[in-house]
């Protein structure tokens, strides 16, 4: 069953209707098809015209949604052989990042990303999609052995931030994103990053240093949540839509400030609404970008990866 979000209201009025025909067509003899059909029509049309009008607040929710596919679900979808690799060879594993080598199609690849889980129990224990310093020095160690075997390199971010408790800074959280950040640049094989769900802060940039971005429709990625964003300027989290609003966090705003280079599209009433045609979506379009990085050499990739981000709203 979806859960539907707060402006999703008068479709779920519709959706609740006719449930209640069909339950009633179904214990009588009355003919409810043609009413049932308009109905079906009419909340299609809505959920179409709500979804082509969101504000950036309205994408964030989304963003944030419950049922959005995670991780393991692009996983499922949009890839094969997956062989998860673990630890970061000092500390430990952290289950917020995980990654390890998987096929897109017929292609070999390196495959990382956030978890963020689907039910109390599994976000608790992938610490709701926010890595810490053993979950990025991993992905460095895995960027490195994908370096090392020649392997294209794919990311899936969708995080709240990198985790901010104190054991994490302990055991340098800041130092583990920054040289996470800078494997990334490093790196002499293609990288495709893809912002599925919440692309945030630092958190995010140390899986997103790419030469190609890719975004999800709805997806959204800023330095800062805009509930933080609204706490700093206003003293109140109660103008996070201002906030989202002036912070450009959009997809669309994204790719017009050259943050990133491509948008793929969800389905209508968003990713959630179908997880699996989404993910294929997803892994056509890391496809197409890995075949036009595949004949560059390393010192061309560095390049591009310098340009793009010198090239970030100019």
């Amino acid at each position: 069953m979806i859960s539907f979000l707060e402006f999703e209201k008068p479709v779920a009025a519709l959706e609740a209707r006719i449930a209640e025909l069909r339950a009633t067509a179904a214990d009588g003899d009355i003919d409810l098809a043609h009413e049932i059909e308009r109905l079906e029509k009419k909340s299609a049309a809505l959920l179409a015209s709500t979804y082509a009008a969101l504000t950036p607040w309205q994408k964030t929710q989304v963003a944030r949604h419950p049922s959005r596919p995670h991780f393991a679900d692009f996983v499922a979808h949009a890839f094969t052989d997956f062989m998860p690799l673990g630890g970061d060879r000092r500390f430990g594993d952290d289950r917020a990042i995980i990654g390890g080598f998987a096929r897109l199609g017929k292609r070999r690849v390196m495959l990382i990303g956030h978890e963020k889980g689907h039910d109390t129990h599994s976000r608790i224990r992938h610490n709701f999609g926010m890595g810490k310093p053993e979950g990025y020095r991993k992905a460095i160690r895995l960027m490195e052995l994908a370096g090392r075997f020649g392997l294209p390199v794919v990311t899936l971010v969708d995080t709240s931030g990198a985790f901010p408790g104190v054991e994490a800074e302990e055991r340098g959280q800041a130092e583990a994103i920054a040289r996470s950040t800078e494997a990334c640049l490093a790196l002499e094989v293609p990288m495709v990053a893809a912002i599925v769900g919440e692309g945030g802060s630092g958190g995010a940039v140390a899986l997103a240093s790419a030469e190609r971005v890719l975004m999800l429709e709805h997806a959204v990625y800023s330095v800062i949540s805009p509930e933080g964003a609204s706490s700093i300027l206003w003293r109140t989290a109660d103008r996070a839509p201002d906030a989202a609003e002036a912070m450009k966090v959009t997809a669309q705003d994204l790719l017009r400030l050259k943050v990133i280079d491509r948008i793929v599209a969800e389905p209508v009433g968003g990713a959630h609404r179908d997880p699996a045609g989404t993910a294929q979506a997803l892994g056509q379009a890391i496809g197409e970008e890995l075949d036009a990085l595949a004949r560059r050499k390393p010192a061309d990739l560095l390049r591009l990866r310098e340009e793009r981000f010198l090239a970030i709203g100019g």
